[in-house]
């Protein structure tokens, strides 16, 4: 079965159609089950919602995330797909947008919106959607979802808590970055369109738009690394709202002197230059739209820029689902504490490379450096460095000294490795290569042990929460036994460190590291 989620408020005009549109979807050989999470509509407009056999579900005095999890645990289907009441499916969406759930490893899906609106303003809203269409096209895996058009597997849903009930916007937003910062896969469905009546105001586009910026600062907080990149944003956008601070500072100084004029004009030059991508895309689509898009662009980032100033001074609530990440200024501090421990480290691997590379060489044939994939932050691969401490070839015995039930598990008589490789890990040397890892942002000096592709397969949803931060050279793990922990094992200290971390617990692990490496347990 699946089950189908409208989120609709005061929806009259368009709850009917939206409700048409779904009882007859073509395509679908499943039964399918609709529950309205309403707050506002008219009795008249419920009641034809109930004759079409739809669940309702008011929300007057909760949230829409509060009440989409309820409709979540009341709901029947294995996959649930969300929508708007606003929104009008097109006929076949349903069986477009679950489509890729037939593949196990997908888990959540998004779709499109479509208008035919003539005003100016909506016009302008679609060329905009699809500049970020564009972007997802391109991209394997989405860290972005919203609730408009979108499917999940409803196991997920529940085993990752939901939307976040402490979020009154952007909880699906906020649901999907938490997802993606896990290591699962989603997925972008353009064909699966919805079509929508979008803003025809300037006033209202830019009140949206302000609104999206303040709500999307407090999310950034809980996951910093998205304010750098996602794969739904433009970066260039993130320069014109930086080039509108820059203009509105230069206003200021312009009042004050009217030297000041130079910036401001050249400013105002480099923003209207960074618009001309935007319009060239659009005049593919709609010529007029593109002629007066700098305008467009410009209410935009001013907008944007104008909320998340305002978010970013205004901290409103703790997320409830702030576990499982390194947030805020934890973040900051910890990236600067990797980079100059980075550069130290990169130093010693420098001065040791002569010595520990002739000794490779003189025992083994092959490259003196090591390089595998690995699974980094948010599932992400990253090619690892490490001196080489196997013979060539090694990776095609790997399977024939894998334990069944403990793929983790390394053998301290592994025939694989060499006589210096031997030393080098008693040691813990063959990680040094690793500090170039930690200056380019792959790997942090503590963190969860960045683990093997193979053996991230096998992860549980739980396992999934060590993959919500960047993977470490030292962590939890390597100062309390190391190789001798089973998989359960580490993941529990690891989702430990990450749930109750702080940068002295850092400096308290970075200290166990000497005396764990002299003591050499678990260490192969």
């Amino acid at each position: 079965m699946i089950s189908v989620i409208v989120s609709t408020y005061s929806a009259t005009p368009t709850l009917g159609s939206c409700l048409d549109s779904l009882v007859g979807q073509i395509g679908i050989d499943v039964p399918v089950e609709i529950i309205i999470v309403d707050g506002g509509s008219s009795e008249h407009t419920l009641e034809k919602a109930r004759s079409s056999g739809a669940r309702i579900i008011q929300y007057q005095g909760k949230n829409m995330a509060s009440s989409r999890n309820e409709a979540i645990r009341e709901a029947k289907g294995e996959i649930i797909c969300f929508t708007n009441g606003d929104c009008i499916p097109e006929k076949d969406w349903l069986s477009v947008i679950t489509r890729p759930l037939s593949n196990a490893g997908i888990i959540g899906c998004k779709g499109t919106y479509m208008t035919s609106q003539r005003n100016m303003v909506a016009r302008f809203i679609q060329l905009e959607y699809e500049e970020k269409y564009d972007r997802l096209q391109g991209v394997e895996n989405i860290d972005f979802i919203d609730g408009y058009s979108a499917a999940y597997r409803r196991s997920i849903l529940e085993i990752n808590d939901g939307f976040d009930e402490r979020l009154p916007r952007l909880e699906d937003e906020e649901l999907s970055y938490r997802l993606a910062s896990r290591g699962y896969k989603m997925v972008f469905v353009r064909a699966a369109s919805v079509r929508h009546s979008h803003f025809t105001r300037v006033v209202t586009y830019w009140r949206s738009k302000f609104q999206t910026a303040f709500w999307k600062s407090q999310i950034v907080r809980k996951f910093p690394d998205r304010a750098h990149r996602d794969s739904y944003t433009p970066q260039l956008l993130k320069i014109q709202m930086l080039l509108v601070t820059g203009f509105l500072f230069s206003l200021l100084l312009f009042v004050a002197s009217s030297r000041a004029y130079f910036l401001t004009f050249t400013l105002l030059l480099i923003f209207l230059f960074s618009t001309l991508p935007f319009m060239v895309r659009a005049w593919q689509r709609d010529q007029f739209i593109a002629i007066v898009a700098p305008f467009f662009l410009a209410v935009r980032a001013t907008a944007l820029t104008c909320g998340y100033f305002l978010g970013a001074i205004r901290f409103i609530t703790k997320s409830s689902h702030q576990a499982g990440t390194i947030s805020g200024l934890n973040y900051l501090l910890k990236r600067g504490v990797d980079l100059t421990g980075g550069i130290l480290g990169l130093a010693v691997f420098l001065l040791f490379y002569p010595v520990i590379g002739l000794s490779i060489r003189l025992t083994s044939a092959g490259p003196v450096i090591y390089s595998q994939e690995r699974i980094g932050r948010g599932g992400q691969t990253f090619t690892m460095y490490k001196f080489r401490s196997m013979v060539i070839g090694a990776g095609s015995k790997h399977d024939q000294l894998i334990i069944e039930d403990r793929p983790e598990y390394k053998s301290p008589h592994d025939p694989r490795i060499t006589l210096a490789g031997r030393f080098l890990r008693r040691w813990s040397l063959d990680e040094l290569p690793q500090f170039w890892n930690v200056i380019k942002g792959e790997m942090s000096l503590v963190g969860p042990r960045p683990e093997e592709t193979a053996i991230v397969a096998k992860y549980s949803d739980h396992h999934r929460l060590r993959l919500t931060v960047k993977p470490g050279i030292t962590g939890p793990m390597q100062v309390s036994g190391r190789a001798d922990l089973a998989l359960n094992e580490r993941v529990f200290l690891e989702v430990k460190y990450i749930e109750d971390y702080s940068l002295i617990k850092d400096f308290v692990i970075l200290a166990q590291t000497i005396p764990a490496v002299l003591q050499g347990r678990g260490a192969r």
